[in-house]
């Protein structure tokens, strides 16, 4: 086959699949035209029959289920099982909110994207998917970056929110804006095999975030799943609760309790929960008290110190001159020198640069890499570089070995593995 019937053939496809998706919108469309807000239809009824059935549920509750709108921010490993199930259970009107694109990390947790999508967006990914789970679900698009410039108007036309979100930023954000709409706000957080949730904003004295967490914590101590890591399971479970409250709240607590003023704390490593009562509204909180202190331009990326996206996030804690490239490191192989990786073991296993010794930073922080390194370390000309995976966690052992060591020649190698892989060795694996 020659090159111009395969560029033809090409794009012969993508004509089909623009037509195809034309069709696949136009349909979704009708459906959502068609569908009854008032009763039942027996679809419904065929589809929800087994919470139908459940004695505080019901029809009553399936009707209130379909009449309200929740939005889900953040559509990765708490958004898709949130959304999943929220969208199979009936909700009427779901909105999806991301700015992201499906990565091929995604894809152990965040079961709504394949890898067919990879590049997509993830709310459209997603889309896709809850479709064809549930065609009679109206699902809303929001394919942007949640700011305090869009977020009032976002919010305003949903009726519970979902903070399935990865960022300090955007959980105040979100606080703060769902208190001033009046909305309940469900949040939840994984990290490595623990999971927590609670419901913000539940009642007339339900607590806020605020009213537990005045103001942030410094940056170096927030840890991202990209750098401490997950268990997709436990997302799973986590964002399986959050649907489940997301209900509960629209039907009243279905004969429950809704977990506000509660912390639920989920162990993934011993399979255990366990619940802790949180104390009441603050008087002086800045959010949700009767003087809010809030401004509706606050910039949340500077309130926090840290960005709402994680692409390349980057920490600013040493000089210039405490810090080298990929490219001037480079020049010191074959050289004498030390050159430490502060990545955890398990990640150093993975990939690891010649020559390098895993060092890893909490044996930095509480100073026993200085036994173990006795003698080299008697040595104050010998250059020590810091390495990790971005260039983050190398700042902060660079910055605690130079307070230790101020006459020592050390560095870390900004952009860490990353920037190696991008600017010295393509062929050398990232995650």
């Amino acid at each position: 086959m020659s090159s111009e019937e395969i560029h033809k053939l090409r794009m012969e496809i993508a004509e089909l699949k623009i037509l195809c998706k034309d069709k696949e919108e136009r349909l979704r469309q009708l459906v959502n035209d068609s569908v009854i807000f008032n009763e039942l239809t027996n679809d419904d009824i065929a589809r929800y029959s087994r919470q139908l059935i459940l004695p505080n549920f019901g029809v009553k509750g399936q009707l209130k289920l379909k009449q309200t709108s929740i939005l889900v921010v953040g559509v990765g490993g708490l958004g898709c099982p949130a959304s999943l199930y929220l969208a199979s259970a009936g909700c009427g009107q779901l909105g999806l909110l991301d700015y992201d694109e499906v990565d091929r990390s995604n894809l152990h947790r965040q079961t709504l994207h394949t890898e067919s999508r990879v590049g997509m967006s993830k709310v459209l990914s997603a889309c896709e998917a809850l479709k064809i789970i549930n065609p009679q679900c109206q699902i809303n698009s929001h394919c942007v970056l949640l700011n305090s410039r869009n977020a009032n108007e976002i919010i305003r036309s949903y009726d519970i929110v979902l903070d399935c979100s990865d960022n300090v930023p955007t959980r105040y954000l979100l606080n703060d804006t769902c208190v001033a709409l009046g909305k309940p706000l469900i949040s939840g957080s994984a990290l490595q095999l623990d999971g927590q949730l609670t419901v913000y904003n539940y009642g007339e004295v339900g607590v806020c975030y605020r009213c537990l967490f005045p103001l942030p914590p410094p940056p170096e101590a927030v840890i991202s799943c990209g750098d401490g890591g997950v268990l997709g399971a436990v997302t799973g479970v986590i964002g399986s609760l959050q649907a489940l409250e997301a209900i509960k709240v629209a039907l009243n607590g279905m004969g429950g309790e809704v977990l506000s003023k509660r912390l639920l704390i989920f162990d993934g490593a011993n399979c255990s929960f366990r619940c802790v009562r949180l104390r009441g509204r603050r008087k002086d909180c800045s959010a949700c008290s009767n003087v809010p202190l809030i401004p509706n331009n606050l910039d949340y990326e500077q309130f926090c110190g840290m960005q709402t996206s994680d692409k390349d996030y980057v920490l600013k804690l040493l000089m210039p001159a405490q810090r080298v490239s990929v490219e001037e490191y480079q020049n010191y192989l074959g050289k004498p020198h030390l050159l430490w990786d502060v990545r955890q073991s398990a990640e150093f296993e993975i990939c690891k640069l010649r020559n390098s010794e895993n060092v890893p930073l909490k044996t930095i922080l509480d100073d026993s890499f200085v036994e173990r390194f006795k003698e080299k370390l008697q040595d104050e000309t010998l250059p020590v570089f810091i390495l990790c995976r971005r260039g983050n966690d190398s700042q902060i052992a660079a910055q605690h070995m130079i307070n230790k060591f101020p006459k020592h020649n050390i560095r870390d190698i900004r952009g860490g593995l990353h920037s190696w892989h991008y600017k010295i060795d393509s062929k050398f694996p990232i995650y």
